[in-house]
């Protein structure tokens, strides 16, 4: 696995308020703004995604308030689903923890995640859309 990060992202309780801190406040430029999710470019191969803390929920699992994930995922993206897989398989081989199977998702990408020794999530990933090409090398 390259040592990179792709995304950064981060289940926030209330996008509006998040949307009005970066772009309002901040004058972040948005790369995607779906009012699901708010994607904000924070480098040449790096974007900070924003995301609705009950559509991060559905996809990743319960955020930590006790038991449960914590309200952040890093993501590596690659370009390929067999890229995906064999990073999935080379971070488990490398003592990471499964958390489900790679996976078709509803918006065209194919992602899987593994959590890190501290229980991070990490999403690999191929997202064909515009903003998931960006952030390849």
């Amino acid at each position: 696995m390259d040592q990179r990060i792709s995304f950064v992202t981060l289940a926030v309780a209330d996008l509006a308020a998040s949307r009005a801190f970066y772009v309002d406040g901040l004058g972040w430029e948005p790369a995607l703004d779906d009012g699901d999710v708010l994607m904000l470019s924070a480098g040449e191969h790096l974007v900070l995604s924003l995301w609705s803390r009950a559509s991060f929920e559905a996809e990743v699992g319960p955020v930590a308030t006790g038991d449960g994930v914590a309200p952040i995922t890093l993501a590596h993206n690659v370009r390929t689903a067999a890229e995906v897989d064999a990073v999935l398989a080379e971070a488990v081989a490398a003592g990471a923890v499964a958390v489900g199977p790679a996976q078709e998702r509803e918006w065209g990408g194919y992602t899987g995640y593994f959590a890190d020794p501290d229980g991070f999530r990490w999403e690999i990933a191929t997202n064909p859309g515009p903003i998931g090409q960006k952030v390849l090398p």
